[in-house]
């Protein structure tokens, strides 16, 4: 999270700093997320499902009440906790051996590349199960209701399909997470560093402000990814190309964007969110680790 002015940030504060504002930003922006996932899935039969993710969550509120748009919310927190904590640490680690060694100066290609393994390390990890089980959740909760618990439906998903049915989807996921991690994490970090050059002063609403602004570079260059992957995780999973094929067949090319409107109102509120939490806490957690770290 530091700008190029900074020194290397401690795993320590990486980990922490980048597991509550995860866990803080899944739970805020959950209704969003969820009624992004109902519209990108695939209708069922004989029943008109709205596109407008917005008009999902006026139905969903409507028939089932509120609790129905936290369905899956537990999976997801504690997914969005694990994944930011390995995603910050991944991303600070990489960030700190990229940098030049006498000015600690980053470029912003190098800033993107450190965003991207990040992405890819925190899949592999965390994200693909959590997201696959979420999805699950949400998807069954629209006709069959098998699922009773999030741990009803990870009992249910290795029973039927393996430990590896917990990873349908990883290469849709992966392909996200992989640009999704750089395009946030990168254009943070270059608008940050772009700021403190010029003597930006940061602050809490800086730093909300330069959140959202990477939130909205994130969603429009990474949506296709983002509904082949929902496709590929839901209760009934298939693969990434049957995923693709499924997009296609029912929408055309247009159909790999459903779902934009919504989560473009989700990452603008949770990259505001995720980084301004990050930051507050780095910056209660820095004064006490830094002295305790340095050689």
């Amino acid at each position: 999270m530091g700008g190029n002015k900074q020194g290397p940030t401690p795993p320590i504060v990486s980990i922490v700093s980048g597991g509550i504002a995860g866990g803080v930003e899944g739970f805020l922006t959950y209704p969003f997320e969820f009624a992004k996932t109902r519209a990108q899935l695939r209708n069922v039969p004989g029943v008109k499902s709205p596109r407008n993710p917005f008009s999902v969550v006026g139905q969903v509120y409507k028939n089932e009440g509120m609790r129905a748009l936290y369905k899956g919310c537990g999976a997801l927190v504690i997914g969005s906790v694990g994944k930011d904590a390995v995603r910050f640490l991944s991303f600070d680690t990489v960030k700190n051996a990229f940098r030049d060694p006498e000015t600690g100066a980053l470029t912003p290609a190098r800033n993107m590349l450190a965003g991207m393994v990040a992405g890819i390390v925190a899949s592999a990890t965390a994200v693909t199960p959590t997201e696959r089980i979420k999805t699950a959740l949400i998807d069954d909760a629209r006709e069959k209701k098998r699922y009773r618990s999030s741990m009803h439906c990870i009992r249910t998903i290795i029973k039927e399909d393996g430990w590896v049915g917990l990873y349908r989807g990883f290469a849709g996921t992966t392909l996200k997470q992989a640009s999704a991690t750089s395009f946030r994490m990168g254009s943070y970090n270059i608008i940050k560093d772009f700021e403190e050059v010029r003597g930006v002063k940061q602050s809490t609403a800086v730093n909300f402000g330069n959140g959202a602004i990477a939130g909205v570079v994130t969603t429009l260059c990474t949506q296709p990814f983002d509904t082949i992957k929902t496709r590929s995780q839901s209760a009934e999973a298939t693969t990434t190309m049957e995923a693709i094929k499924t997009i296609l067949k029912d929408d055309g090319i247009r159909g790999f964007w459903r779902g934009t409107v919504m989560r473009l109102g989700r990452t603008v509120f949770s990259g505001g969110i995720l980084f301004t939490t990050a930051e507050a806490v780095a910056k209660i957690l820095n004064p006490i680790v830094v002295p305790l770290v340095a050689p």
